[in-house]
């Protein structure tokens, strides 16, 4: 995966516009769903009961409410207006599993390992596009310096290092 220059305030425009979309359609389909699901399905009230016993029905209703939007997030992700979001989600799961194997690279790495030297340039440069994106001030700090102390590592061991090397196959051998 190669590391894309993101549009800021179009990626947050969009990235919002989804989330509060999905919350919605969510809420709103579980509402649908569940009713319908008891409409047909469910225990009538009885006078001046409290409880139907129609839990499971109103979770179904959930239940195929996520199924719906997963389908959306499926449909919409390869249209080019929810590129960038869906990249970066992308981006964050890699991030993920190169969280995983941290430990392991970091220690190759000190004994420089040219690949694990690209797998943390990656890393460490994917996390910063991401927390510039997500404003995520606090942080991006500790990534800039551990950035810096990649770098001294890699002019110490002589070697070339570009982010763009990086494959996702990289961290088998770790």
């Amino acid at each position: 995966m190669k590391l894309v220059t993101i549009n800021k305030s179009q990626y947050r425009s969009v990235n919002n516009q989804v989330q509060i979309g999905l919350v919605a359609t969510l809420a709103i389909l579980s509402v649908i769903f569940g009713q319908l699901m008891i409409y047909f399905f469910g225990v009538k009230p009885l006078p001046g009961a409290e409880a139907t016993g129609n839990f499971h029905l109103n979770f179904t209703g959930v239940i195929l409410a996520l199924m719906v939007c997963s389908l959306l997030i499926r449909n919409l992700r390869t249209k080019q207006k929810f590129y960038e979001v869906y990249y970066v989600w992308q981006l964050k799961q890699l991030q993920n599993k190169i969280y995983r194997k941290l430990k392991s690279v970091q220690q190759a790495a000190k004994d420089n390992n040219r690949n694990a030297l690209v797998i943390l340039s990656f890393y460490y440069q994917s996390l910063a596009l991401v927390y510039e994106l997500d404003n995520n001030t606090l942080t991006i700090s500790n990534v800039n310096n551990e950035l810096n102390k990649l770098q001294q590592c890699i002019d110490a061991a002589g070697v070339s290092v570009d982010a763009d090397e990086f494959t996702p196959e990289m961290l088998q051998a770790f």
